[in-house]
């Protein structure tokens, strides 16, 4: 290249850096890649030809939940974008052009935190996909539900079909995956939805101990609107009306209180104040919900006004027994109680609210900071024990999540550390709490074990979504053949308590037993013998392998003669396994074994063909080669089961061809055993490819 041609190449390549970073890059040393930047290109990397597409990057997050317009992006897909338009070929249907590691990880350096847990998997909810597919089905079989209807003693809530047959949803984890389904953004309005932010704003300005002065924090026992206080003459709670209406009162009044001369009010020095109190509100409640601005309904708010008579029953009532704070203006506090109410949203903003509570205040979609996590560990007290009216107990009881529900049909339900979730559909139950919200809310809990005291065992027979699904396999089964491999008895026993079965069985169908056999762990052996006893059919002595080995028969291959005898005494009996033949004409050495839960995942991912899973272990840096306590890898395992991409793409990654496992087999032999046909062809071209490079 001439010095002419040098110097352009040059300068366009700075101009290039400048774009997709937003800066002069030309000497900032950051653009060399380093190993955690250099995992993720080679997880996107699927032919290994040093080059990703930019499609694969939106897909993996879009499937974990990523939207692409999430401003934690931005500037990553900026970048990505100025590099297509770099380098798009003219044409009327271009190809995508690939992007090379160092511009790819120049572009995702940006945002590299979240772009590599995503990658990685490494999301509070990791197979999102699945996941919001579980969500969907729940979705659909509350929607069936057509029981109650609209809460008819508010003119504008008294909806006729089909209005009164919606039904959306929506949810937004503390990562900020989202997820809806149904009419997901029609606005309603939040009604008593509201109550818990007016509390924590409440909170916020004036500290626990001021707001707990004026407001109790027990639950009532009466109904929502109960012209009742308790014994000091104050609301039982902020979540039904009377406490909401005093957290109200409560809302910048010290602002009000400032913005008078001598400490006293006047309407003329006050002017002003009321709306701009309404903005304050409105303004927090758009930080909740990740930057989406609510609307007002005027409609809603003069239909409440009309029919307000216990409201204001309630305000006189406090203003009698001297509840309020001094200087309040109870029709003030009143009127603005109920333009809280009039607030309308969607589900999806309602479900980002939610999740800013579950993440202790921040918002999970941009990461401000809208409440002390204080103020929320309060609120979610209170919505655990009085947020769904006099259903609260039976909530708490059944579902085990903090909520509030409201008379529009809305359900804004917190899993803490977890997600937001929203409900809204109008037809409602006898307590006034949504009947499809709170249906969806049992089926949700029956099936995931969201309830607050499900793990205290550490094992639940539900389904967690917080761990992947191949991890899960690796936890249940996995580790607990690692024990009885290694003889250790005190952690089988450990896993016994915490409910998983001694019977399990891994991807090859190897239980416990078979290891404690293989390896000469009497102990181990015995144990499951004093099970059998005392268990009865629960525990099987003789359980087949894949190639219909029994633990006796890896007694016998390992020539453990105590443990021969001791199976044999106790009913154990040959299989029909040809592993004793061995495989002589093997090639390669065995792998090395490095059992790990991430060993266990990836050869788990591998039996099953996930190579979404096996990506996110690359971007972890789990290498490709690890085997097993049988000394069995991931291509012996995709091999075995016929995943011919998965092979290819092991292959790709450059992987050992022959590496063989505990009875002298290669993953040739377990396509060949197993009728693979073009996966045996795959890994005979490879190899032959391996060797015309060594001769050469």
């Amino acid at each position: 290249m001439a010095a002419g041609e040098m110097t352009g190449a040059t300068e366009k390549r700075s101009a290039e850096l400048k774009v997709v970073s937003g800066r002069d890059l030309r000497h900032d040393r950051t653009q060399f890649t380093d190993a955690r930047e250099e995992r993720l290109f080679r997880s996107l990397d699927l032919d290994n030809d040093q080059r990703v597409l930019r499609s694969d990057l939106e897909r993996i997050l879009a499937d974990m939940g990523l939207r692409r317009d999430d401003p934690r992006l931005t500037e990553s897909m900026t970048a990505l974008d100025a590099y297509r338009a770099a380098h798009q070929p003219p044409a009327e249907e271009p190809p995508e052009p690939g992007i090379p590691r160092d511009s790819f990880c120049t572009a995702i350096r940006h945002n590299i935190l979240l772009i590599e847990r995503a990658l990685q998997g490494d999301m509070v909810i990791p197979d999102f996909g699945e996941f919001c597919g579980r969500i969907d089905r729940l979705f659909a079989e509350s929607l069936a539900n057509r029981n109650g209807k609209a809460a008819d003693y508010i003119p504008q809530l008294d909806l006729k079909e089909p209005e009164l047959d919606r039904f959306g949803l929506s949810l937004c984890t503390i990562d900020g995956q989202r997820h809806s389904v149904g009419d997901h953004d029609i606005f309603f309005p939040v009604e008593s939805a509201c109550k818990p932010v007016n509390y924590c704003l409440a909170l916020e300005e004036h500290g626990e101990d001021v707001v707990h002065g004026f407001i109790g924090h027990e639950p009532s026992g009466a109904t929502f609107n109960e012209l009742t206080l308790n014994k000091h003459k104050r609301p039982h709670n902020p979540m039904i009306n009377a406490g909401a209406i005093m957290s109200s009162a409560l809302i910048k009044l010290k602002d009000k209180r400032e913005n008078s001369r001598d400490g006293t009010l006047n309407a003329l020095e006050a002017r002003g104040w009321s709306g701009a109190r309404f903005d304050y509100v409105v303004e927090r409640w758009q930080a909740l919900c990740g930057g989406e601005k609510p609307r007002f309904s005027t409609p809603v708010y003069l239909s409440e006004l009309e029919t307000a008579d216990r409201n204001f029953a309630l305000g006189y009532h406090m203003r009698e027994q001297g509840a309020f704070p001094p200087d309040v203006d109870l029709h003030d506090v009143l009127e603005f109680y109920i333009q809280c109410c009039s607030i309308e949203m969607t589900t999806e903003m309602l479900a980002t609210a939610a999740a800013t509570l579950a993440n202790g205040g921040i918002c999970p979609v941009n990461g401000v900071r809208v409440f002390n996590t204080e103020t929320v560990q309060n609120c979610l007290s209170l919505m655990s024990s009085c947020g769904m009216y006099d259903y609260s107990g039976e909530f708490a009881f059944s579902i085990g999540l903090p909520a509030k529900s409201g008379v529009s049909g809305v359900i804004m339900i917190v899993i803490p550390n977890v997600m937001g979730l929203c409900t809204w559909s109008p037809r409602l139950d006898e307590h006034g709490n949504s009947v499809r919200g709170i249906d969806f809310s049992r089926r949700l809990v029956d099936e995931l074990n969201f309830h607050n005291y499900d793990n205290l065992t550490g094992r639940s027979r539900k389904h967690d979504p917080r761990i992947s699904r191949v991890r899960m396999q690796a936890i249940h089964v996995n580790e607990l053949i690692w024990a009885a491999s290694k003889g250790d008895l005190g952690a089988m026993r450990d896993q016994l308590m915490r409910g998983t079965e001694l019977s399990c069985a891994d991807y090859d169908r190897r239980t416990p037993l078979h290891l404690a056999a293989a390896e000469g762990q009497a102990h181990i052996v015995e144990f499951y013998i004093e099970r059998k006893v005392e268990d009865g059919a629960a525990i099987e002595l003789n359980p087949r392998d894949r190639w219909g080995g029994t633990p006796l028969d890896d007694a016998y291959l390992h020539g453990n003669k105590a443990i021969v005898a001791l199976l044999e005494r106790n009913g154990g009996c040959r299989g029909n396994l040809s592993h004793a033949e061995g495989a002589g004409d093997s090639v390669g050495a065995p792998a090395p074994q490095a059992e790990s839960h991430k060993t266990a995942e990836l050869i788990w991912a591998a039996s099953a063909g996930d190579l979404k899973a096996i990506r996110r272990l690359v971007a972890q840096g789990t290498s490709l080669d690890i085997a097993d306590y049988d000394a069995r890898t991931p291509l012996h395992l995709a091999a075995a089961e016929g995943h011919l991409d998965t092979v290819r793409y092991l292959i790709l990654q450059g992987v050992r061809a022959g590496p063989r496992d505990r009875w002298g087999y290669t993953p040739m032999q377990d396509a060949e055993r197993h009728g693979h046909t073009e996966v045996v062809d795959l890994l005979a071209r490879h190899a032959g490819r391996r060797k015309s490079r060594r001769r050469q």
